[in-house]
């Protein structure tokens, strides 16, 4: 117990002496790695680190402490998501309407309190009823903090600054689940874990509290309560993009494994997959800041889709080692490039105080069609095999990007009137 304690307080050390160089750095003006900039990057990092931490080793601490079942693991578990679904769409209504900063900072203040519930919940009933709630301040702080991303931004910069903001993201994705792993196999200690993230989790808070931010005028519409609201009509055709594309995502991150072990004979080579996906998504952010900064985001935007397209394709059509470790390459590559323009494109759409909702938009698009792919991916590979299945997704990755070829780019063209920025 000694030697937990010793590495917990250690760990904790390590991020605390992070926190005065993260609210101690100059403001610099019309740079892109300014003072805000930066914090919204570690809140970005340490919300991602702090999920994906525990993520993996969730339905383990379930199985253990309280012995649960596989389905009601699943069951637990999915509440969490749902929450954060059904939270993203009033977030940004919020971010839009009252202080964005005073949302941002309630948001990770709740979403770094709940961790310490997991640590005194004595039932699976209290834990599964906190992981649920836990969802929802999650949901809220990944749109306020997106939102922050953009005001803090110079308008000059602020392309190519939403290119790069996902990189944080990316790297707590792809190095969490390790170090979460790694911990508990040194240790057998899942309060270590709990007690990592919530540290982690008030790092983010402390940076994001110290943001200063310029006085920006409310959304104080006195209109009745519309859709346009909590999602951004105008938007639309970049949120049925986001979805079809979302959709075939949950399909083959969710449904990869077993079809790796039944139909490939691949049984260890799931981990690397993913991680050559993580790869070719911040190599992507990085190289394709280029063309942002020079205002090409609808270039972006196709080459994005182009290259998916074909990594999903590649998968299915090669059923080989090839195929296996080429294709995420070039959907890592692909949506690393279509998701920033997607983004850029959304706000540049919207208006100064729509851009929660625009945010939020895009996120729950991209939720909802993961989860459609979760839920169609099971009905698939249940009726026509796993093979079809795969086939059927890359062919509505291809009808996706047909749509966002005809339908979302003239649209977007005849709202922007050509202004990219």
């Amino acid at each position: 117990m000694a030697v937990l304690t010793a590495t917990c307080l250690c760990f904790t050390d390590i991020l605390i002496s992070l926190l005065p160089i993260v609210t101690r750095i100059p403001l610099m003006e019309n740079r892109l790695w300014n003072a805000g900039y930066i914090k919204v990057m570690v809140a970005n990092f340490t919300l991602s680190f702090a999920f994906y931490l525990l993520a993996p080793l969730l339905p383990l601490y379930l199985g253990e402490t309280f012995s649960a079942g596989k389905d009601t693991i699943g069951l637990v578990l999915s509440g969490y998501a749902i929450t954060a679904l059904l939270v993203r769409p009033f977030s940004g209504y919020l971010a839009d309407s009252f202080p964005r900063k005073k949302i941002l900072v309630i948001s990770l203040f709740l979403y770094f309190i709940f961790f310490g519930g997991y640590l005194v919940a004595g039932s699976l009933t209290l834990f599964a009823i906190i992981r649920t709630v836990h969802g929802g301040p999650f949901g809220a702080a990944t749109v306020a903090n997106t939102t922050m991303a953009i005001d803090v931004l110079p308008s000059s910069r602020r392309t190519e600054g939403i290119g790069l903001y996902g990189i944080s993201n990316n790297i707590a994705t792809a190095i969490a689940p390790s170090i979460g792993l790694y911990v508990y196999s040194a240790t057998g200690n899942f309060e270590i874990l709990f007690w990592i993230a919530m540290v982690v989790a008030l790092v983010g808070l402390v940076a994001d509290s110290t943001i200063k931010v310029k006085s920006r005028q409310l959304l104080h519409d006195k209109k009745a309560l519309s859709w346009d609201r909590f999602f951004l009509l105008k938007g639309w055709a970049i949120g049925v993009c986001a979805a079809v594309f979302g959709l075939c995502y949950g399909v083959l991150s969710n449904f990869l494994a077993i079809y790796s072990k039944e139909e490939m004979g691949i049984t260890g080579g799931t981990g690397l997959f993913f991680m050559l996906f993580a790869l070719g998504l911040m190599l992507s952010r990085i190289l394709g800041v280029k063309s942002l900064r020079e205002g090409r985001i609808l270039g972006n935007a196709t080459q994005g889709v182009i290259f998916a397209s074909a990594g999903y394709i590649l998968f299915v059509a090669c059923p080989n080692v090839v195929g296996y470790y080429g294709a995420p390459l070039l959907i890592g590559w692909g949506n690393g490039h279509f998701w920033p323009a997607f983004q850029n494109m959304i706000i540049n759409v919207a208006r100064k105080d729509e851009r929660g909702t625009a945010n939020s938009t895009l996120l729950t698009s991209w939720d909802l069609g993961i989860g459609l792919g979760i839920l169609m991916g099971g009905m698939l590979t249940e009726h026509i095999g796993y093979r079809f299945a795969f086939w059927t997704v890359a062919a509505i990755h291809l009808a996706g990007a047909a749509f966002c070829f005809f339908k979302t780019r003239p649209l977007y063209l005849s709202q922007v009137k050509g202004d990219t920025v």
